[in-house]
């Protein structure tokens, strides 16, 4: 938080939003940020899906296992279970096709994408 010179922060605060492509999202930040300021519950983050905040999850996971050394088997075995793994045959496995995006995926995000789950997705 940013308090200008002169402002007291029990005083009423003002925020200024530019008027861009990013409007409708600086205006949900504003009010998330006055719901949290006033002690409101939060609002439901309608920018990702559940399932696309599950793939998330994995993606960091597997991206963070990688960078820790690990391999994609080990990842594997880390995020779905040994049994999961052992089920079938691990150079042809469709599990061993999903770690390795996943993988991608999480390098992805650390490098910038994640900026794309900021925004809410708009009709053309």
């Amino acid at each position: 938080m940013l308090f200008l010179p002169g402002c007291e922060p029990n005083q009423p605060l003002a925020a200024l939003i530019p008027f861009d492509d990013d409007t409708l999202e600086r205006i949900d930040a504003v009010i998330r940020f006055w719901r949290s300021w006033n002690g409101r519950a939060p609002l439901a983050d309608t920018r990702m899906t559940e399932q696309q905040r599950r793939r998330l999850k994995l993606m960091m996971q597997a991206a963070d296992g990688r960078a820790d050394g690990a391999t994609y088997r080990e990842i594997a075995i880390g995020l779905f279970g040994s049994e999961r793994v052992a089920s079938e045959p691990w150079k042809t496995s469709s599990l061993r096709d999903r770690i390795i995006g996943l993988v991608r995926g999480g390098i992805a995000m650390i490098g910038g994408g994640y900026r794309r789950f900021l925004h809410h997705r708009r009709r053309s």
